[in-house]
């Protein structure tokens, strides 16, 4: 039609940009709704997390007993602790169990992942297979079986004698149940497992084939080439091992016995940190104590991770650019 060109505006006017005002508006809404959908989150976290620990950092300071108000007698709980033999003894032992246990723990995730890295017939399976004890390791059912198979006369103590080793069950001896707790801890190596498995597929097939044209052995091939190309891998188990090993409570409190005099094992023989911990708080009714034993746990947790985190420099290598 003539007096209408390409260049004409519509018959309404060009399209006006939103105001100021209106987008403010809009995302004022936006954010709304965002909050919204994180406010289950942010509840939990204000009443189940941040709240708790709040109040356990003032508790750390005051006489409390879970039935008189709190009184605050400052640094006393924390002398008190320092100066307990049992509280020594605790921290001996959860450091033992830390310093085995993690890397027997993932020395067999690491050599069972090298295995199933390896293209099989029933590769699914045994993933699966050797996966499941993680997935029940660490529950109460667990434990007891666990407390049975180590105890006198059990089938621990039974095959130990066709060997000709009598040294009675594990869990009634205070120098051997540590050791059960140990074996428990690495039967669970399924979740450092998958994430070693995870690692492995990452390896370049041609940095193998090039090391074995130039005659380089499995065992050279392993340190050179694999494990500097999994040290990212190794580093985030280590870290994650090491801080879950500190927290362990549940089996060494059924293994060593439960409530009463030996909560934490014949001769304190499993008292590990949080054991000890739970006694205090919960079988003396010393929450204030327990509180202090929880932030120093805490602290030694946080200054451990940051050694590890400063240590990787020297033997984590992650690829340019990361």
């Amino acid at each position: 039609m003539e007096g209408l060109s390409q260049d004409s505006e519509p018959r309404h006017g060009p399209v006006k940009p939103p105001r100021p005002a209106a987008l403010k508006r809009r995302r004022r809404r936006e954010n709304l709704a965002g909050y919204l959908f994180m406010s289950p989150w942010i509840a939990g976290f204000l009443l189940l997390t941040a709240g708790p620990m709040v109040a356990s950092l003032y508790f750390a300071f005051t006489d409390y007993n879970l039935f008189d108000a709190p009184k605050w007698i400052g640094l006393d709980n924390f002398s008190e602790m320092f100066g307990d033999p049992r509280w020594r003894h605790s921290v001996q032992v959860t450091l033992w169990y830390v310093a085995v246990g993690t890397p027997l723990k993932l020395l067999a995730a690491l050599g069972v992942a090298l295995l199933l890295a390896q293209s099989r017939r029933g590769q699914a399976f045994y993933r699966a297979a050797f996966y499941a004890p993680s997935l029940i390791g660490a529950s109460v059912s667990v434990a007891i079986v666990w407390k049975a198979i180590f105890s006198d006369d059990a089938i621990v103590d039974r095959t130990q004698k066709l060997f000709g080793v009598d040294v009675g069950g594990w869990t009634g001896d205070p120098d051997m149940i540590i050791y059960s707790l140990v074996a428990l801890t690495v039967w669970q190596f399924g979740a450092p497992m998958v994430i070693f498995l995870a690692g492995l597929k990452q390896v370049p097939r041609e940095l193998y084939e090039a090391a074995e044209v130039d005659g380089a052995g499995k065992l050279r091939r392993f340190w050179n080439i694999t494990l500097p190309m999994i040290s990212p891998v190794l580093f985030f188990n280590v870290l994650l091992e090491t801080i879950h090993s500190f927290q362990i409570f549940s089996s060494a409190y059924i293994v060593g016995g439960g409530a009463g005099g030996n909560a934490c094992g014949p001769a304190d023989g499993s008292m590990v940190y949080t054991c000890y911990l739970y006694v205090q708080g919960f079988e003396n009714s010393r929450m204030g104590l327990a509180s202090a034993m929880a932030w120093m746990l805490l602290v030694a947790v946080a200054l451990v991770t940051a050694v590890l985190f400063w240590s990787q420099k020297r033997w984590v290598h992650y690829e340019e650019g990361a």
